[in-house]
């Protein structure tokens, strides 16, 4: 446990200069706003009400990360992440943001906090969540995304 924090901790501190609000303004450099970084979580949430797997796969860079809450297999590229979308939009998903926190940096944007998706059958999860963005060309894409079932309503469950 204490390895794997101390490695999160690392990978923190490695891309938090990303982040700077100082970050370079030089050539091909795009800061995007916060405004503009919420409603990447909008485009996705909207590609999960077409039901369509690939839809919502089309939001993540080709090698993006996908640490999904309902599966415990790290999903590390499209095919991968399609048949997760496959499984989960079954179950009729739609997102709603209850608490936030935005970064901006050059070409790359983080999106954490909580949020709760409410199910087809009226259930619900809520989980705390990391996005990260990075513009491939001219478009944003999520390049890794984070995904976990509050530990409190987990343990109380127990």
């Amino acid at each position: 446990m204490k390895k794997q924090l101390l490695a999160a901790l690392v990978s923190i501190l490695a891309i938090t200069p990303m982040f700077s609000a100082n970050a370079s303004q030089a050539s091909g450099c795009t800061m995007p706003t916060p405004t503009e970084v919420a409603s990447l979580f909008d485009r996705w949430n909207d590609s999960l009400q077409t039901g369509d797997a690939k839809a919502v796969a089309a939001n993540y860079s080709t090698h993006a990360v996908l640490l999904p809450t309902l599966s415990n297999t790290p999903r590390q590229n499209d095919d991968a992440r399609t048949d997760y979308f496959k499984s989960f939009l079954k179950k009729q998903p739609s997102g709603k943001i209850d608490s936030r926190t935005i970064k901006v940096g050059c070409n790359v944007a983080l999106d954490t906090g909580v949020y709760t998706f409410t199910f087809g059958d009226k259930s619900k999860v809520q989980a705390r969540y990391t996005f990260t963005y990075g513009l491939v060309g001219d478009k944003w894409q999520i390049t890794s995304h984070h995904s976990s079932a509050m530990p409190e309503t987990m343990a109380s469950s127990m």
